[in-house]
């Protein structure tokens, strides 16, 4: 017998919830770009430049005292992280001048100094990248970003209606702005993977609100008569398995690999799992029934009929 997470005949009413997740979806987008002003992120190598070396240590060491041994070998100051445990720390510093060969007297150093004062040290992994490289990647970052929801609101646009549109970038903001916001809160570093995590999560809400868009497009040609509330609820009702479903299967398996998976990944994993919980509540409970407040009606089939018309004698 297959597995049903939601049972046959299902009937919620999720319209008669829309202002209170309008309500919430504010809250939410307001509190995490109040975060993101106030507390900014934490910027990875990536975009502010620099060098990061991940040292790993037999046992936790004293981050005072770490920096204050850091700090004494002359190379600039440091910044230092624990990622993942208390016993792997990320050290930051401004990037030498000259060649990579600096680079590698730096890490050399550094190197020399802990290996004196702690037992069993490890540097698992060094990054560098210079001020105009961390700018450009900023930059690459932000028009991706950008240019990833310009073309998600003309797709639906035109594939659809313009209030279609409209209530999928809204969900779609909501979505990314929480995404940043939860990093300024714990502070995880944010680097190139969260970017690509930020993109996945556009990719993957606009595929479950386009799935539901369709389904009402396709309610509101078939139920002319019927209350523009009721082809809403119904229209979500029809697709909430397979949008339960697929979230959850992706779920298990990011929990997994957030919980299982290595240190390198985990914040790219937490971005996903927060996207996709974050991405089903707005396809759900926010997007479908924006759709009231900007004005839809059933009435619009009737365009979407001489539209399907006129491709038809154009074929």
């Amino acid at each position: 017998m297959p597995l049903k997470l939601v049972p046959d005949n299902t009937n919620i009413g999720f319209v008669k919830l829309r202002f209170i997740a309008f309500a919430l979806t504010l809250l939410l987008t307001i509190g995490a770009a109040g975060l993101l002003a106030v507390r900014g992120l934490n910027l990875g190598v990536d975009f502010v430049g620099g060098l990061t070396m991940q040292v790993e240590f037999a046992q936790a060491p004293a981050i005072d005292t770490l920096r204050e041994r850091v700090d004494r070998v002359g190379v600039g100051d440091s910044a230092l992280q624990e990622f993942g445990n208390d016993r792997t720390i990320l050290i930051r510093l401004p990037l030498p001048e000259g060649d990579q060969s600096a680079v590698q007297r730096v890490v050399g150093k550094v190197r020399t100094a802990l290996e004196k004062d702690y037992q069993g040290v490890k540097f698992a992994r060094v990054e560098s990248v210079s001020g105009k490289v961390s700018d450009e990647l900023i930059k690459d970052g932000l028009w991706a970003v950008g240019l990833s929801m310009l073309f998600v609101a003309l797709f639906t646009w035109f594939r659809f209606e313009w209030y279609f549109g409209v209530s999928t970038v809204v969900a779609l903001v909501h979505d990314v702005v929480v995404t940043l916001g939860f990093f300024s809160l714990t502070q995880l570093e944010f680097d190139l993977n969260i970017v690509a995590a930020v993109l996945t999560i556009i990719g993957y809400s606009l595929n479950d609100k386009v799935v539901i868009d369709d389904r009402v497009r396709e309610n509101l040609r078939k139920y002319r008569q019927m209350d523009i509330k009721q082809i809403i609820d119904l229209s979500v009702n029809e697709t909430l398995p397979r949008t339960v479903m697929t979230s959850v299967t992706l779920l298990a398996a990011l929990v997994a690999l957030l919980i299982l998976g290595p240190e390198v990944i985990f914040g790219f994993t937490a971005a996903m799992v927060l996207g996709i919980v974050v991405g089903t509540y707005s396809s759900i409970f926010v997007s479908s029934s924006l759709l009231i407040s900007l004005g839809v009606k059933p009435r619009a089939a009737a365009v979407e009929d001489k539209r399907a018309a006129g491709a038809e004698r154009i074929g």
